[in-house]
């Protein structure tokens, strides 16, 4: 339940006579109406409201039943129209009974603040105007135009009433808050049963008619008096339940970056003596590297960058220069694992093509739309014929594509490519192709928030995109688990994710 449906029940249960116990003491709400169809009359009298065409009149039959008199009409019994059942101190009248729509006292040449919707709500500076129908402060103010048709409002001076605005006027006999409260519970049925297609309006008819229970005035006041005091309550818990809400609705995207935090510090699962240290798989990386570059299938870094450690601190070589770098290590990682950076474990880190593309043709090119939540998502897809640019930016299986353009939030998002459909991609993305290491896990790292902190860090920004280009990719330094222990964390992972997907 939210806190607006508890807020109604206790509406519905004030407006029943069940929210506070009925006193036989208390004069009966029919002699308050016979004093406010008194106070109409001398008001009609006065000019101040109109005199209703076909005025109702509810009363009790002989049958202690409801009836209705309508004008000239003949009394019908409207038992099976009333919504509810009321005590029998209390007294069923048609809206109109109690409160007509009036316009404000026309006024000329004197200067007043325009009371229109936007200054009632905070969102103007108020405007001063010379002419218009005036209203006294405290006056309520009813929208009779708008989406919001229904509200009311009190205006906080004089001063001119806005055009979508009526004067409500509705009998001294009622507690006006009691009154206003019986407003805010049928404000859902006013907005949505709004006249008119491109300017809403109230719909007046359904207004007058709605049936207003009516207690006694001193059971009037006792059920102000309770809602007043519960009104504090029900915001406690409508806070609460935003709360909660709140909670559930991050709580996924939180317990997935708890198990990825976890995950590259080595603490999502258990550590295997008998696996590979991480530093013996950084030394086959090298030469493989060197291997490919011998062969000519890959060009040498010429800003290689090589992260060791020496008498217990971490240490990275790059064009020739040692520097330590403990102070760019976040966290401790197992005795197992080792810090290598994206460029360390990475060949073809290559921006895509800048080619145009279209509609149709012969194979896909991937954008970095096609790239969600660190999958391939096939929506929107482009093509490209261009043989050239299809030789040059194939992808492979596992490739990872990393989006360098993009709004401040999502620059540096990245995907893995499973070979879905034969693709190359576009210019605003870079690809990485790890060796040796396992792409699922470099994958998992690079949607980790350590990863994301990192991008926030070295983005640079312009007006409406931030950019991170291929260089910051490959200084990115990470936690590189022995291989088998990626492949459990992997497992662990994807087990996980699958389980969050549900809740």
């Amino acid at each position: 339940m939210t806190g607006q449906q508890l807020k109604n029940s206790i509406l519905q249960m004030a407006v029943q006579g069940k929210l506070v116990p009925q006193d036989p003491n208390d004069e009966p709400a029919s002699v308050l109406l016979a004093r406010i169809r008194k106070e109409k009359e001398e008001l009609i009298k006065a000019g101040k409201i109109k005199k209703e065409k076909n005025p109702s009149y509810i009363f009790r039959g002989a049958d202690n039943l409801p009836y209705e008199k309508v004008g000239k009409n003949e009394p019908v019994c409207i038992a099976d129209k009333v919504p509810f059942d009321i005590p029998d101190t209390w007294e069923w009248v048609r809206l109109s009974t109690i409160c007509q729509l009036i316009d404000g006292i026309k006024m000329n040449n004197k200067n007043y603040h325009n009371l229109d919707a936007r200054y009632m709500r905070g969102k103007s500076e108020p405007k001063t105007i010379n002419s218009g129908k005036f209203v006294s402060a405290g006056s309520y103010l009813i929208l009779v135009d708008g989406e919001n048709s229904g509200e009311i409002f009190i205006a906080p001076e004089d001063g001119y009433m806005g055009s979508t605005f009526k004067l409500l006027w509705f009998s001294e006999q009622i507690i006006d808050k009691y009154f206003l409260h019986f407003i805010d519970l049928n404000k859902e049925i006013l907005k949505n049963s709004k006249k008119g297609a491109a300017i809403p309006h109230l719909n007046k008819e359904l207004f007058f008619n709605l049936f207003l229970p009516i207690p006694p005035c001193n059971e009037q006041k006792r059920i102000v008096e309770k809602l007043s005091t519960l009104a504090h309550y029900v915001n406690e818990y409508a806070n609460h339940q935003n709360e909660l809400n709140i909670l559930n609705s991050n709580f996924p995207d939180m317990l997935k970056k708890s198990i990825l935090q976890e995950a590259v510090q080595g603490k999502l699962v258990p550590q295997d003596t008998s696996d590979e240290p991480a530093s013996v798989l950084l030394e086959r990386i090298r030469s493989e590297k060197q291997r490919l570059i011998a062969e000519g299938k890959i060009k040498k870094d010429k800003h290689e960058s090589v992260i060791f450690r020496r008498d217990n601190s971490h240490y990275e070589k790059l064009d020739g220069i040692e520097r330590c770098i403990d102070d760019e290590i976040p966290f401790d990682i197992p005795d197992s694992w080792a810090w290598t950076s994206v460029g360390e474990v990475c060949t073809n880190i290559q921006y895509g093509s800048s080619q145009k593309s279209s509609q149709t043709g012969k194979i896909a090119v991937l954008r970095m739309g096609n790239l969600q939540n660190g999958r391939i998502v096939l929506d929107k897809l482009v093509y490209t014929s261009d043989s050239k640019e299809i030789e040059k930016y194939p992808l492979e299986y596992n490739d990872l594509l990393f989006n360098r353009t993009n709004s401040k939030e999502l620059v540096g998002k990245v995907a893995i490519y499973k070979s879905e459909i034969p693709a190359i991609y576009a210019g605003y993305l870079v690809r990485l192709h790890p060796v040796l290491i396992d792409s699922d896990y470099l994958n998992y790292v690079m949607q980790s928030q350590y990863y994301w902190i990192y991008c926030q860090n070295v983005r640079s920004d312009a007006i409406g995109q931030s950019n991170i280009n291929a260089e910051k990719l490959k200084r990115f330094i990470f936690p590189l688990p022995p291989l088998q222990e990626q492949k459990r964390i992997v497992n662990q992972i994807s087990c996980a994710m699958n389980i969050i997907k549900h809740l």
